[in-house]
This record gives structure tokens, sequence and C-alpha cells, in this order.
């Protein structure tokens, strides 16, 4: 019995990734704001194959709503197998014309709700001494884009987050890791001005094979996407 949580499975890549998820007959739970497409997730990933698969209700935005989120996880499933952080956001604007409202909202959502939720499941998963935490970060994690500041700057903390990460669970049996995938086709890479490079699924299949599969000698791995 697998138990894997994943956030941002709406649509996209964390729904190709929960359907993923669900076809090896994973337990599921699927954080994000309530909404029909939430919903919709959650029955395809019944159809899928998923053992058991549960919503559970949080604004990104807000820390309270996340660590109750961890908590009511915790209390339904136990410790995670597995967290995959794909819930993302962009905003376009040059520096300029960047509010600090809009940068502070996408450090919030592409960085620190990951960093809310790992740390308070984390506790749990090391009692067992099994569990993986899978970051989705992107290309924007190792370079600039213009007109991309606030994300770039998410994803490349992203990365310091899981390195300092990394370190602390050398010899946990856990581990986490990174894929930073290219332009995928998705509604995110509308209007960037990008031709998309690989479908969701692609970037699913990778996510699947380092929560379920890869060896614990990944720890501190990113995997770089760049596509055909």
């Amino acid at each position: 019995m697998t138990r894997v949580l994943i956030t941002g499975a709406s649509r996209g890549i964390g729904r190709a990734t929960a359907l993923a998820c669900a076809g090896r007959g994973a337990e599921l739970g699927l954080l994000g704001r309530p909404s029909e497409r939430l919903s919709e997730s959650v029955e395809l990933c019944r159809k899928a194959g998923a053992l058991r698969v549960q919503p559970f209700s949080a604004d990104a935005n807000q820390i309270a709503q996340l660590e109750r989120a961890a908590a009511e996880f915790l209390q339904a499933f136990g410790a995670p197998d597995a967290i995959i952080h794909s819930a993302g956001i962009a905003a376009r604007t040059s520096v300029e014309a960047t509010s600090v409202a809009s940068f502070q909202e996408q450090l919030q959502v592409n960085l620190s709700a990951p960093f809310v939720l790992t740390r308070a499941l984390l506790p749990a998963m090391r009692a067992r001494k099994v569990g993986r935490v899978v970051f989705v970060g992107s290309i924007s994690s190792t370079l600039g884009t213009a007109n991309l500041a606030g994300y770039c700057a998410s994803k490349w903390g992203l990365i310091g987050l899981m390195k300092s990460l990394a370190a602390e669970l050398s010899d946990s049996g856990l581990m986490t890791c990174a894929v930073l995938p290219g332009s995928v086709d998705t509604e995110m890479l509308i209007g960037s001005g990008f031709p998309p490079r690989m479908n969701a699924d692609s970037v699913a299949q990778t996510l699947l094979h380092y929560a379920l599969d890869a060896p614990l000698a990944h720890n501190g791995g990113c995997i770089e996407m760049f596509g055909t």
C-alpha cells in the first residue's frame, strides 16, 4: 500500500502525475483549493485504479490551511510514502511591472507552500524511516528568463530548499530530489512564446519513478528534462 500526497493535481503535470500514481494502485491525497477541476481529478483517479483517493482543501497562500491539510492527511492516511510538490504559478511581467504582491505570491505558492507541507509531514516520515519528497522545479530553476523574475526566483529557491533537505536526510532512509522540466504542453506554457517540447505524461512518468522506484542514492539530485 503506497500513500502519496500530490499538490497541483487539478490540472497539467499534477493531474497527469495523480493519474500515473492511480494506475499503480496507490492511495492518493490530492491537495488544492476546492474546484470542479479538483473534483474531476478525484473521479479520474478512482477510475484509473487508485486504491483510495481523497481531496484535501487548502489555499497555497494560507499557511494555516496548509498545516491543517497536512494534519488531516496524516489522520486519514498516516505518513506518506511520497510527497510530490507540483503546484505552481507564474506571472509574466517585467521586473518593473511586477507588483510586490505578485512577486510574494509566486514565492509563497512555489516555494513557501512546499516548505510548509514538507515540514509538517516530515516527522511522521522520519519515524517510519521511509519516504520521498519530490519537487517539481523547472529549467527556470537553472537560468533566468525575461518577464519571469518571480517564477525563476521561486524555482531557484526550491532547489536550494531541496539541497538543504537532502543533506538533512542523509542516512535517514528518506530521500528528496527535484525534476526540472522545460517547455511542457500545459496551460502555463500558453502565451510564453516557447513551443512545447514534451507533454505532461512524460513528466508524470518521471515523477512517478523518483517518487516510488528510484534508488535512494538519487537523494539531492536534479533531473533535467529538455524534451525532444
